[in-house]
């Protein structure tokens, strides 16, 4: 082992206590906060040994991204109708993955139900994505030049248009804060209104096995006045997966197009400034987001894409690829993005982690079985 390893090794043992309490105090608060509040209208179901089983229960995917949240759910057993993205290579990743799916490319906005489904013929019993959140809102004013005001908008229409059973929404907790809580509030007022229960609660993905700390508020609404179900925690602090664990077998593998295994090109003189980078740090001293160096032994920070500047690798001095990216998502390696690796790294830094969407599914499913 050189001795630059020995020294991140040391650094990690000395650090991680004090980052793990760090990460698990971050949103402890206000989980507890939102837990309190919602405590009537949900429950917890153990998901940890549920083996899926495959039904009848369709459902499409807004938002779709390179189909993260699709994969989680489909591999709860719910069969995906349709998937909405704006993106065109990651509409195409989508057609790859997902080839007996329904697929629409483009604007949200423009999109017409009836050219996809029969409401009659069709049922779709379940509605998830992950809709941007500036700029939202449903009942207040809105600037007519943004149109990020009618994404939310649109979300909402289409789940009145449809009623499904259940609906998912996936943010950033930060949601949850955002302009003084309005926005949040207003996502409960809404689906409350066309007759709902409504929850939200703060999950860690790394609780259910993601090697990655990646908060997210799960916002859960359903029709038929249920509990709304959420996969209890899996994994406690001490027994999450770590990044080595995900990525360690690709340390010397060779740059692969086919495999999504790119990273982006460094100069020589860009290498010796990543060299002098240590775990938890970040090449820049302003942009703190980007070219962090993660740590041996711990789950990956929260993965982004950071405009190619993603992650800085443990051990090796480069950024980590999209598939190393791929892999700490818990995205299988069969999964292909399509585009250049620079647009994989956006479709993958904006997903929501499979495994995580998983447990979601499952725990639903536990309800759709009641219901049906």
């Amino acid at each position: 082992m050189n001795s630059q390893m020995q020294m991140f090794q040391t650094l990690v043992k000395n650090n991680i206590e004090d980052d793990y309490k760090y990460r698990k105090s971050k949103y402890s608060g206000l989980k507890i906060e939102l837990d309190n509040l919602y405590r009537d209208s949900w429950m917890e179901v153990d998901t940890k040994n549920m083996e899926p089983k495959k039904s009848k229960m369709n459902f499409i995917d807004l938002f779709a991204g390179a189909g993260g949240m699709s994969l989680g759910i489909k591999n709860a057993g719910f069969n995906k109708f349709l998937d909405i993205e704006i993106l065109p290579y990651a509409c195409e990743t989508l057609k790859r993955n997902f080839r007996k799916s329904k697929h629409y490319c483009g604007d949200i906005v423009d999109f017409n139900l009836n050219d996809y489904l029969d409401p009659k013929k069709d049922k779709i019993h379940l509605v998830a994505g992950g809709p941007p959140c500036q700029g939202f809102s449903i009942a207040g004013k809105r600037n007519p030049k943004d149109q990020r005001n009618f994404l939310f908008k649109k979300h909402y229409d289409i789940v009145e248009g449809l009623m499904p059973d259940f609906f998912v929404i996936e943010n950033v907790p930060g949601i949850i804060t955002l302009n003084k809580g309005s926005f949040y509030k207003e996502i409960m007022d809404s689906f409350t209104k066309i007759g709902y229960t409504v929850s939200v609660r703060i999950l860690e993905s790394a609780c259910y096995g993601v090697p990655q700390l990646r908060s997210r508020a799960i916002f859960i609404g359903n029709k038929h006045k249920l509990k709304n179900p959420y996969p209890k925690e899996i994994y406690d602090i001490s027994e999450y997966n770590t990044i080595d664990m995900a990525i360690s077998d690709l340390e010397d593998m060779p740059r692969n197009k086919e495999f999504n295994h790119e990273w982006t090109k460094h100069k020589p003189d860009f290498i010796k400034r990543i060299e002098k980078v240590l775990p938890g740090e970040s090449l820049y001293k302003t942009f703190k987001d980007a070219y962090k160096r993660q740590r041996y032994g711990e789950p990956s920070m929260t993965i982004k894409e950071n405009h190619g500047g993603t992650h800085i690798h443990y051990k090796l001095n480069r950024c980590i690829s999209t598939r190393e990216m791929a892999r700490i998502q818990t995205f299988p390696d069969d999964f292909i993005f399509e585009g250049t690796h620079k647009q994989g790294f956006i479709q993958v830094g904006n997903a929501v982690p499979p495994l995580l969407a998983k447990h979601i599914g499952l725990a639903l499913m536990t309800q759709f079985e009641k219901i049906y």
